[in-house]
């Protein structure tokens, strides 16, 4: 694995890019290329002629080993749509380290986009905060792309998540089959997330679950703190860490574990990301949940 996929080293990369290319290269040069070449380019089997077969398909290698005329086919890998959804509640603001919440949520997105784009696939993108629903459609060109990442950056996360009254815009428009990567802190007060989460399950979408915590919520490690503060709601509670942090631990494992299976009820591929974790594992689980829409 590339240094270059460490956050910490990535973020300090402002043209964001430039790090989303960086992203991406680093990754490929780990893994098979032939996981990201174009439509129609990776080798699936091999099957004997048969009468009306294109002959400039013939493998003449095949030929020369078994005196016997073979097929070579190629897994055809459909171009598909693709939507970034970027919560930008002000929850998205919490801080772990020298970056937020949301910069790890815009890198993310970026190099999905990059990666999505290199591969020819359509590239959408919302940005959820308040009562206000930001939307891109998707698109496949790379001035597209400089569009996605001008708004990924223009992000500033406020107020509490996007109010179920504004989802209806989701359900008009194409009726084809999206992959949806959905990116978010899970921050819900009255079941707004999973409501969302639901409907895309109803429309029998593909859908990517990326929950990032800071590690200083993982462990409650907030280096002596001891007043918190709800960023959508402004409460503040005092808290002695020592003495809660058994009863937190175990309460916050309860809730993601409650987490894990509500998605893997609705069918929604549901991934915890850490913020000082490389972004290569949310790649990688991008590349597999996309080829589940081949056709």
């Amino acid at each position: 694995m590339s240094k270059l996929l460490d956050p910490k080293i990535l973020m300090a990369i402002k043209d964001l890019s430039l790090a989303a290319k960086t992203t991406i290269e680093g990754l490929m040069n780990g893994i098979n290329k032939s996981t990201v070449k174009g439509p129609g380019m990776e080798f699936s089997q091999y099957r004997s002629y048969q009468p009306g077969d294109d002959l400039r398909l013939l493998d003449w290698k095949m030929f020369a080993r078994s005196d016997r005329y073979y097929i070579r086919e190629s897994e055809v890998d459909t171009n598909i749509a693709i939507r970034l959804i970027v919560d930008a509640s002000a929850s998205m603001n919490h801080q772990d380290g020298n970056f937020k919440k949301i910069d790890y949520a815009r890198y993310l997105a970026a190099s999905l986009a990059y990666l999505g784009n290199l591969q020819a696939d359509a590239i959408g993108l919302n940005i959820l905060k308040e009562n206000e629903i930001f939307s891109l459609p998707a698109k496949q060109d790379y001035q597209h792309l400089s569009r996605l990442f001008f708004q990924l950056e223009q992000i500033q996360p406020g107020g509490v998540f996007t109010n179920a009254d504004q989802y209806k815009q989701f359900y008009g428009g194409s009726q084809k089959r999206e992959l949806i990567i959905f990116i978010t802190d899970l921050y819900e007060t009255e079941e707004e997330i999973f409501e969302l989460l639901s409907q895309f399950n109803a429309l029998k979408h593909e859908v990517i679950v990326f929950h990032i915590m800071g590690r200083n919520e993982l462990e409650l490690d907030f280096k002596g703190y001891s007043t918190f503060e709800d960023l959508e709601t402004g409460v503040t509670i005092e808290v002695d860490q020592a003495g809660t942090r058994k009863a937190y631990l175990a309460n916050l494992n309860s809730y993601l574990e409650k987490v894990k299976t509500r998605a893997l009820d609705k069918r929604i591929f549901y991934r915890l990301l850490c913020m000082d974790e490389p972004l290569d594992l949310a790649i990688r689980d991008f590349l597999n949940q996309r080829k589940k829409l081949r056709i």
